[in-house]
């Protein structure tokens, strides 16, 4: 009698199973190490958005700090080597960033930057307030991020609406 070669039917599922077990014992750790890498970078950019803030107010003080957050960037031309910044297009972090992922976000976070008067009636943006917000908690991101003009960098739980007074100082 002729001996078959290969693999039987219980040998392969038994390969299959062992796959299985292993994609369920990694797959939810690399989920977390995503999560992970997208908080740091939301904190990261909120650390970028804080600089850009203090150096536009520097060069721009009777307008003090950026409006909007797209007054952070501006577009390649607008940034051009030779071309002064402007107060709609301080050029202090990139247009990726700046238009918020062209509406979509950037690392799982979308972001916001917000100037305001402050209670002495002046002219000028005396305040800010920026914020980076899961775009789907638990999933891109567990906690938001928020900050001020103290550069004070804050955390909260995803979807919990960060602000420096209900926010927890980032270490």
């Amino acid at each position: 009698m002729k001996k078959q070669k290969g693999f039987s039917l219980i040998e392969l599922l038994i390969v299959v199973a062992i796959i299985l077990i292993i994609a369920a014992i990694a797959i939810p750790n690399l989920m977390r190490a995503r999560m992970s890498a997208n908080e740091s970078s939301a904190a990261g950019s909120i650390r970028t958005i804080n600089t850009a803030e203090i150096s536009y107010a520097t060069l721009f003080p009777t307008t003090g700090f950026a409006a909007t957050l797209a007054n952070l960037g501006g577009t390649a031309a607008q940034c051009a080597p030779g071309v002064p910044p402007t107060v709609a297009s301080g050029c202090f972090i990139d247009n990726f960033l700046a238009s918020n992922g062209a509406g979509n976000g950037k690392d799982g976070y979308t972001f916001t930057a917000v100037g305001a008067v402050g209670g002495g009636g002046g002219a000028a943006n005396v305040t800010y307030a920026s914020t980076a917000a899961a775009l789907s908690p638990n999933q891109t991101g567990t906690r938001d991020f928020c900050s001020d003009q103290t550069g004070v960098i804050y955390y909260i739980a995803a979807g919990g609406g960060c602000t420096a007074a209900n926010g927890t100082p980032l270490q």
